[in-house]
């Protein structure tokens, strides 16, 4: 919990810290200066709720792209614009025509491609210089439509170090720039323009400086409520909290005299980790788009994951607009064509992100999904905050084996392997075999070795019995209820011929042996849908000196698969 003095004042004095032990990391926060807080006092975004998606907008293939140690090629955009295709992407960053040969080169495949896709939307981004913006337009010539991105950085510390202006040079930089954009564009009538201007390190730069900036470029391309420019907020650097960036993104959002004839879009990185919870309160103040990439790829620690926030709305109840029923095939197609990883914990698309170890994990989730799976309805499973089959995830990987689990989960994957339910107490038994071996291995164990240890455990424990034949008959007209049973096994390598008789046949094959075998649980399941089944029987016998040990059998017909798992308790009694 943070107390009083370690919340910033609203009024920007420095919070006062408790006294601590000072250690040399400590003496290098002198260095830093808390970013002062927006002029906002009555801010409305915290009240709202998110109730749709944003328009969305894919920047994979320019500022993803430019991200990566090897850049993607023509080739390997071509099938990555694609995937964003199949996915529901209309309005696609496409690159930085004027950067390279082969980026002005893809431009133009994407403007040729439009004839069979015309609701593909183009985006590129230029410099607010007068060469680039002309190599830029060039190579959008034929297009349908399509976005016309300029820039230009505005921050205080941008001014200073990188372009030495005061604030009336970065304005006239910004409107010479929307000139030079208009100009081309009026040269081109036969696209659609849509002109997007961000002004760069917004998120660093005085609010009001903003609103100037961006009034001195709508000033030039005079859009209406008709015809709506895009001005976009980029978080260029994460240097604050979600909320401050709110109530960044709300200044403007209000303050802005153009803001009925302007799209407000945000573009937030991720330096300080929460470009997701950012853009997710961004639309809270006012946003309506929102750029990114999959995966949240990009520069430094990248940007905001279109995933993750997509699905965070489907969690909701929100339709996002994005089709990720096949998660696992983006995943493929972004780790081939980027040639980087996805981290097994990255939300919704990480190899582990629903499986679970804990053995109460386990058990709730088993719980929950056997109510889901009868009642149906909303989706409301412990741990789970989305349903992997949303995704095209199956649910063989939510339950996982280690040392830390339970009995839950390894009757999960027990029951999964085998084809049907065991009873509690054989439950209890085996997970404690499953956990003895997981600690002795310090490792997880599969589903299939799971399924191969119960196997060798139940179905074929190492003894001196084995099966070969049975026959069954009945005792005489009177006594039409009982049931004889001529049995031939294995025993120690010699073959032994037994007979019984009792109320059964599973009674008759227990009166075969001496002992006094007892026989404490029985049931029998059909593996196979239809009357042609496989069969498998479940045994409990205790034998005369008390001793229990359960045993499993398999096969076409219910008696000799009961046979069989009576000789496999059997075996367990007295192997120990």
């Amino acid at each position: 919990m943070l107390t009083d003095s370690a919340v910033q004042a609203q009024d920007g004095e420095r919070p006062t810290v408790p006294s601590t032990p000072a250690t040399p990391f400590a003496r290098l926060a002198g260095k830093y200066r808390p970013v002062p807080p927006v002029p906002l006092t009555d801010r409305h975004w915290p009240a709202r709720v998110i109730t749709a998606p944003p328009i969305w907008c894919a920047v994979d293939l320019r500022d993803g792209n430019q991200a990566l140690a090897a850049p993607m090629s023509p080739e390997r955009k071509g099938r990555f614009l694609d995937m964003l295709r199949r996915i529901g992407f209309r309005e696609i960053e496409v690159g930085f025509p004027a950067a390279s040969r082969d980026d002005h080169e893809f431009v133009r495949q994407v403007v040729a491609r439009q004839a069979g896709d015309p609701a593909l939307v183009p985006q590129v981004l230029t410099q607010a210089r007068q060469a680039i913006i002309a190599r830029t337009f060039e190579s959008l010539r034929g297009a349908r439509r399509a976005i016309l991105h300029l820039y230009n950085s505005i921050s205080p510390v941008q001014r200073r170090v990188v372009f030495n202006m005061d604030r009336a040079g970065i304005v006239a930089l910004a409107r010479q720039g929307a000139e030079w954009v208009r100009e081309h564009a009026e040269r081109m009538p036969e696209t659609e323009w849509i002109f997007e201007y961000s002004p760069e390190s917004f998120s660093s730069t005085e609010p009001e400086f903003v609103l100037e900036v961006c009034d001195a470029v709508c000033q030039v391309w005079r859009p209406t409520v008709e015809r709506k420019v895009i001005i976009n907020l980029p978080a260029s650097v994460e240097v604050a909290s979600p909320n401050h960036y709110a109530d960044q993104i709300e200044h403007f959002h209000r303050r802005f005299a153009w803001r009925e004839a302007v799209i407000l879009s945000v573009h937030p990185h991720n330096d300080r980790g929460c470009a997701v919870a950012a853009a997710e309160l961004a639309m809270l103040a006012g946003a309506e788009r929102v750029e990114g990439t999959l995966f949240g790829n990009g520069e430094r620690t990248g940007n905001v994951d279109l995933i993750t926030l997509a699905l965070n709305l489907h969690t909701q109840g929100i339709d996002c607009g994005l089709d990720f029923s096949d998660l696992d095939g983006i995943v493929a197609v972004y780790e081939e064509m980027t040639r980087q990883s996805v981290p097994i914990r990255h939300a919704y698309a990480g190899e582990r992100v629903f499986t679970a170890f804990s053995g109460s994990h386990q058990d709730a989730i088993r719980k929950g999904m056997a109510e889901w799976r009868v009642t149906g309805g909303s989706w409301e499973v412990p741990y789970l905050p989305i349903d992997p089959g949303d995704i095209g995830r199956g649910y063989e990987g939510v339950i996982r084996v280690n040392g830390q689990s339970g009995k839950a989960g390894v009757a999960e994957l027990a029951e999964r392997a085998m084809g049907f339910p065991l009873p509690p107490s054989l439950r209890a038994e085996f997970a404690r075999v499953v956990q003895d071996l997981a600690d002795s291995r310090q490792d997880e164990l599969l589903a299939g070795e799971i399924g191969a240890l119960f196997e060798a455990r139940y179905v074929t424990p190492e003894g001196a019995l084995a099966y070969l034949s049975h026959a069954c008959g009945r005792v005489g007209e009177e006594t039409g209820r009982l049931v004889s049973m001529r049995l031939v096994v294995r025993e120690r390598g010699e073959e032994r011929h037994l007979s019984g008789i009792g109320n059964g046949p599973i009674d008759a094959c227990l009166r075969a042996f001496p002992s006094g075998w007892r026989m404490w649980h029985y049931e029998e399941h059909a593996l196979d849908p239809g009357s042609a089944a496989r069969a498998v029987a479940l045994v409990e016998l205790e034998d005369g000196l008390g001793r229990r040990a359960f045993g499993v059998g398999r096969d076409w017909d219910i008696v000799t698969a009961a046979i069989k798992a009576v000789l496999a308790a059997m075996n367990r009694v007295m192997t120990g």
